[in-house]
């Protein structure tokens, strides 16, 4: 069982040499303390130095968006994500569990248009946003559909129901 904090991204590396074996011994690496790919990798193989030549296997991982693992290696956004702050990090997982797909992290944060509570109220603050009741009177303001609108508005965007809230981005 892990100590450190529950949030932090980190790969369960082995070897495919102790796996072939029966053996699943290997260690927990936690990606925060390994900047890059090459720090991390080093201590992959530093971990299993016992071996001549350590074909690393990672049976495991945590706390990062599944398009980034591999059984033998890592998507190389991965370190790029890392580098994110903790809103950039949960814009992009948003997108990869609605998307998946290997868009990049720049096209995807450049898709990003905001959250909400409901798709519901991501089409009331846009209305509200854009003035488009500005100029109706006050006593019609209530004959807008915002249903319909809404409905339309939804051509133009991916929508992805993450943690209870509704995150939106443009439609490449």
């Amino acid at each position: 069982m892990r100590t450190e904090e529950a949030s932090t991204p980190a790969i369960y590396v082995g070897t495919y040499g102790k796996y072939n074996n029966g053996n699943i011994t290997g260690a927990w690496l936690s990606l925060a303390e390994h900047g890059t790919a090459e720090e991390f990798y080093d201590a992959a193989r530093k971990l299993h130095k016992n071996e001549h030549d350590p074909e690393l296997m990672f049976q495991d991982f945590e706390n990062f968006p599944r398009e980034f693992y591999g059984e033998s290696g890592c998507d190389s956004r991965l370190w790029e994500w890392l580098a994110l702050d903790k809103h950039d990090r949960e814009i992009v997982a948003a997108w990869l569990d609605r998307m998946g797909g290997s868009d990049s992290i720049e096209y995807i944060l450049g898709c990003f248009v905001g959250t909400a509570d409901t798709w519901e109220d991501f089409v009331l603050e846009s209305v509200n946003a854009m003035g488009l009741l500005d100029e109706l009177p006050n006593h019609l303001q209530s004959y807008f559909d915002f249903d319909a609108y809404g409905r339309n508005l939804r051509h133009s965007y991916t929508v992805a129901d993450t943690n209870g809230a509704v995150w939106v981005f443009h439609n490449g």
